[in-house]
């Protein structure tokens, strides 16, 4: 993927499970929410492994194991095993073992998941910052994680121990809507040290590099349903991406984003592996075309003319949307524009 500034979404003759080697795909909001597996996701999966397409599945959720990702995936449906599955407190762990001694010892404010993870590594998990840790690191504890692992962090880092986060999401979906993610309680930690952490997540080269390390990818597409980490990281990678309409980003962030937040093909869920891509065509003085839909950005508003599937309409705007909005990203009202498609 070139690194110059995308205006359209790319168009493809065959479907991308063929185009591609590996499918490198987020979990939450892609393959399920809240632990059930979103609409049609299991059978294209399944038609693209059958196909020749290797997947792997790669989550910034630091929490759980790569077992225990596997089994939910087995359970829903989709055969995995533990080496199918990437995290970031794989990328994290590995980035403390290159900085800290063999053995060290690590305060682990989070879940199993980073334990095990540094236990591969061959660090030592700790729960105390009385219990002299060589570094500090941070990840998706769940909902339960008590307020008071806050505090040891804290406690570890004023004393000048290096602090790791495994990824800084904002915000995680789940069944009942999006809830607080690993980045809030960082911003709980940043607050009271002042302190900056190393982050090894999406979108940061720590965790591309290691998705690339443990799947041997050669022509991996990225596949996602957030612009700031999984389309941003595929932008780092200098690698193609599919955003998936299944998560947290809606038809207006899209039309909004800047360069490193947009995706090579849009797509409304993972049916999008199995398919061909069509081609936007036309420039901003004629409009931009997609199946029957025609789009142009106007003085004030993105306008859209004609008719058609509401995905090709969308594919139309982002063309008109990013080449008027440059790196920077585009601020026409798409209102209007959207409401026509049902977005």
């Amino acid at each position: 993927m070139s690194r110059s500034v995308r205006t359209r979404p790319e168009g493809s003759g065959r479907g991308l499970s063929e185009a591609y080697d590996t499918a490198l795909l987020d979990l939450d909001g892609v393959v399920y929410a809240g632990g059930n597996a979103i609409a049609h996701a299991v059978d294209s999966l399944a038609t693209a492994r059958d196909g020749g397409m290797r997947l792997a599945y790669v989550t910034n959720n630091a929490l759980r194991t790569p077992d225990t990702v596997a089994e939910h995936l087995t359970e829903l449906g989709i055969a995995t095993d533990a080496g199918d599955v990437i995290t970031s407190a794989q990328a994290v762990a590995r980035l403390i073992a290159e900085q800290v001694p063999s053995g060290a010892r690590v305060l682990v404010i989070g879940g199993e998941g980073l334990r095990v993870a540094l236990r591969e590594r061959g660090l030592e998990p700790v729960e105390s910052a009385e219990d002299d840790p060589a570094a500090v690191v941070q990840g998706f504890g769940g909902p339960e994680l008590p307020w008071g692992r806050f505090a040891e962090a804290c406690y570890a880092i004023a004393r000048g121990v290096p602090w790791y986060a495994s990824n800084t999401d904002l915000t995680i979906p789940g069944a009942r809507g999006i809830a607080p993610g690993n980045g809030a309680a960082v911003e709980v930690v940043r607050i009271a040290t002042g302190a900056e952490p190393q982050v090894a997540g999406k979108p940061l080269p720590p965790m591309h590099r290691e998705t690339i390390l443990r799947t041997g990818a050669q022509r991996p597409l990225v596949v996602g349903d957030r612009l700031d980490t999984d389309i941003e990281g595929a932008f780092n990678g200098e690698v193609d991406s599919l955003l998936v309409l299944t998560g947290v980003t809606d038809g207006a962030q899209l039309l909004a984003a800047p360069a490193q937040h947009r995706p090579t093909y849009v797509d409304a869920d993972l049916r999008g592996l199995l398919t061909g891509q069509p081609e936007v065509t036309g420039e901003a003085e004629e409009g931009f075309r997609c199946g029957g839909w025609t789009a142009t950005a106007g003085a004030e508003r993105l306008e859209l003319a004609g008719d058609g599937t509401a995905l090709d309409g969308l594919r139309a705007l982002c063309a008109a949307a990013w080449t008027a909005g440059g790196e920077q990203g585009c601020g026409l009202d798409s209102g209007k524009a959207l409401a026509r498609l049902g977005l």
